[in-house]
């Protein structure tokens, strides 16, 4: 099972003891900071925990596999994410 912004909403409130509606506006401001930031172009670094990096595609030949048709795919920016050393070793037991 995934967690969910409900989960972290959830877990603001039991850690730090807000009241409900203000940890729901705690994380949802937090998300949209980071979505901002990563709309902007800006890589987010949240130490201990890894690095958002928005990286520029290239334009690239493809193939529309349902009729076989070649095509060119825009240029795209994405968000790869490389987590820390820390969240590394905890993910993996260590």
């Amino acid at each position: 099972m995934a967690l969910t912004k409900h989960d972290i909403a959830e877990q603001v409130q039991a850690k730090l003891g807000f009241p409900k509606n203000q940890s729901v506006e705690i994380t949802e401001a937090i998300l949209e900071t980071i979505k901002a930031t990563l709309a902007s172009g800006e890589d987010v670094l949240v130490s201990g925990f890894g690095k958002f990096c928005v990286k520029e595609k290239r334009e690239r030949k493809g193939r529309n596999p349902a009729t076989d048709e070649d095509l060119m795919l825009p240029a795209r920016r994405v968000v790869t994410f490389k987590c820390s050393g820390i969240l590394r070793e905890k993910v993996n037991g260590k």
